[in-house]
């Protein structure tokens, strides 16, 4: 069976934050804040771009299993993608206040917070983690210190 691509990386949210292009910076770090606050979990690396938070198991109907973040963001040249695990099925109300996005199946595409309502964008991924709770045994670590 194929090994999963995306899982948690190697290299610390620290060291992976420096290497950010300085202009995306400050978005990142109010992204990282927001999540931070609104999940209560810290932040790990998946893959090689992907800043998540919390944990879950899953299977597929074909029995492949894996384990995914509950939410994230990933800063990228063009936007910074926000991942909106369950989709964007109940949130249409939210997206219709948030401000100027794009979006795909489980991704929110933003090209600056500061465009956006970050209060619409924590009330969104709130829910959304709430939603992955009920259907998930959601795991949100968080360090000791």
């Amino acid at each position: 069976m194929c090994e999963q691509k995306t899982r948690p990386g190697l290299i610390t949210v620290d060291a992976f934050l420096a290497s950010v292009d300085p202009a995306r910076r400050d978005d990142v770090d109010t992204l990282l804040q927001l999540m931070h606050e609104v999940t209560a979990a810290d932040p790990v690396i998946w893959g090689d771009s992907i800043v998540g938070f919390g944990a879950y198991d899953y299977t597929y109907n074909s029995g492949w299993q894996g384990t995914s973040f509950v939410t994230g963001f990933s800063p990228r040249k063009r936007n910074i993608a926000v991942y909106i695990m369950p989709g964007f099925e109940t949130c249409e109300e939210l997206l219709d206040r948030l401000g100027p996005h794009s979006k795909g199946k489980s991704c929110l595409y933003l090209t600056r917070l500061a465009r956006i309502n970050l209060e619409v964008l924590a009330e969104l991924v709130s829910e959304s983690v709430e939603i992955m709770k009920s259907r998930y045994d959601v795991r949100m670590p968080k360090s000791k210190t």
